[in-house]
């Protein structure tokens, strides 16, 4: 019996022809080989590409004790019962004869919320990521398949590189098929072949050797391309048997549910040269501002923590905390006020930020994502124009966008080491049958997630939350949000408790001229 796993950004194929388990018959003796795919996706798109026929299945959801629920992933058996098992060969790998523990307990989940209270459910749970003792492919059969698709993001080359010397020295896999532009490339039948040698040198190099795109491409081509060519990769709605796993890719950081994507850390690091250039700029003229636009489409991410890391910024703009221009409490008036106290600034902003400002057209990309306007050009023209017609500075703006060059970078060591780690820890997932799932930390734990899970929600910068009070304090600026509302937010937060001492007084929440909080008696207050 054949199998195959395909993933949302890289796909594993084989050449063969497919099996049909409606027709035993097709393929000789019962016995072909076996496929699998991996990616590393974008897992914004829940309705296209290989991910969408996972997106609606039900959830295969385990519960127990004290309120302990398993979001499992789908397995190979779940529909294809009675497929044959293989010792898992990194028992007899060298390289592994030091470990003291080969393969992780298949009863291992990894916590969703990590702080709990002590009578409080355990909630949510994952299954952890690793090698078991029991294969569902064997190596010398297998025919990988890797595709990326989507934007490009620092580590993608890192990931085919470790996928693919996974594969091989992990498993003895050593056919392994590179899909090259995207999706498309399925039925244009580009292909190359893929080998440790070939990819050896690939992790010192920005972008994806196997080229991408976005969007555009044809579900139902790819399937029939795969079958034409012998690609044992059957889709589930044609009543064949189906496998997909994905490395989330995002430069935002906005992928629900894990902790981080691969290249964010590269991203921050490469931002602090755009921000110390901009600062550079700006503290060697007299009123100097330096504007310094960053990725962030809908999740502000980058631009919080290239701020924190820089210390050199005065005020962060992001998608998720609206601002507005004139008026008191301003960007315009906490601008000409920064410039007196130090007779510079900078100013970061997210792509996606202040976007509602500006008028323009809601158009979408071959994905599906809002084209956004160049918010940073926006803003600059806007407090250039601003001090040019109230005349009471003179400033000297320059603006810098480093967006490509961010993103087009080589991961640096952090994100090289993450990206092996995720293209081993899905690896291990498809050679034991796991299939619809993609693989990230949870908190510091790998982890198989339903895809359900990651296309759910977006992972979103937190206004209220602690790491955005420290930004606000780093940078001193206004939080531009409305007093009332700070106020309204505060009185519903609080813990409505009753007071045990009737000696005590009552406090409130009073926001302070930053936009942070302190608790005062209400008697001060009314003085």
């Amino acid at each position: 019996m054949d199998s195959s796993i395909s993933s949302s950004a890289s796909v594993a194929s084989i050449k063969f022809k497919c099996f049909d388990p409606k027709n035993p018959s097709s393929t000789a003796n019962n016995h072909s080989p076996r496929s699998f795919s991996t990616s590393s996706p974008t897992c914004r798109d829940p309705g296209n590409g290989f991910m969408g026929n996972f997106i609606n299945t039900e959830p295969k959801i385990v519960t127990g004790p004290t309120g302990y629920v398993l979001e499992d992933v789908p397995h190979l058996t779940d529909y294809l019962p009675g497929l044959p098992t293989y010792p898992n060969q990194l028992q007899d790998n060298p390289a592994y004869s030091a470990v003291k523990q080969y393969f992780v307990n298949m009863d291992d989940t990894v916590a969703q919320k990590i702080v709990v209270a002590k009578d409080g459910p355990r909630g949510t749970h994952f299954r952890r990521s690793g090698p078991r003792q029991k294969v569902y492919f064997e190596s010398d059969e297998v025919h990988a398949c890797i595709v990326t698709c989507g934007g490009l993001c620092p580590g993608l080359n890192t990931v085919i590189r470790e996928i693919v010397c996974g594969l091989h020295h992990m498993y003895g896999v050593h056919k392994v098929l590179g899909i090259e532009g995207g999706y498309r490339g399925f039925y244009s039948r580009n292909t190359i072949s893929l080998t440790p040698k070939v990819v050896n040198d690939i992790h010192k190099r920005g972008g994806t050797i196997l080229g991408t795109s976005r969007g555009g491409h044809d579900t139902s081509k790819i399937v029939d391309s795969i079958q034409d060519r012998g690609i044992n990769q059957e889709i589930r709605r044609r009543g064949l048997k189906v496998a997909v796993a994905g490395i989330p890719k995002t430069i935002d950081n906005d992928i629900a549910v894990i902790d981080k994507s691969f290249g964010f850390d590269t991203a921050v690091e490469e931002a602090q040269r755009a921000i110390n250039a901009a600062h550079v700029e700006a503290e060697s003229v007299e009123n100097g501002i330096g504007v310094v636009k960053l990725m962030g489409r809908y999740s502000g991410f980058i631009a919080m923590y290239a701020t924190l890391a820089s210390r050199d910024v005065d005020c962060c703009l992001i998608p998720e905390s609206p601002f507005y221009l004139e008026g008191e409490g301003g960007l315009y008036e906490f601008v000409e006020k920064r410039l007196r106290e130090n007779g510079h600034m900078v100013i970061v902003i997210a792509e996606g930020a202040g976007q509602e400002l500006l008028a323009g057209k809601n158009e979408q990309d071959a994905s599906g994502n809002k084209q956004l306007q160049d918010v940073g050009l926006w803003i600059s023209q806007k407090i250039k124009n601003h001090f040019a017609k109230t005349k009471k500075l003179p400033i000297t703006l320059k603006y810098i966008d480093p967006t490509y060059m961010i993103r087009a970078i080589p991961s640096n060591a952090s994100d090289n080491v993450y990206s092996t780690l995720l293209a081993h820890s899905v690896v291990h997932g498809v050679m034991a049958g796991f299939t619809g799932f993609i693989v990230g930390p949870v908190n510091g734990r790998h982890a198989y997630i339903p895809f359900h899970r990651v296309v759910e929600t977006r992972n979103q910068v937190v206004i209220t939350d602690r790491m955005w009070a420290r930004l606000l304090g780093s940078t001193n600026q206004p939080s531009f949000l409305d007093r009332q509302d700070l106020i309204a937010d505060k009185i519903e937060e609080a813990p409505q408790t009753p007071s045990t001492n009737g000696d005590k007084k009552e406090e409130t929440f009073t926001p302070l001229e930053n936009g942070n909080s302190h608790s005062a008696p209400k008697a001060a207050e009314a003085k």
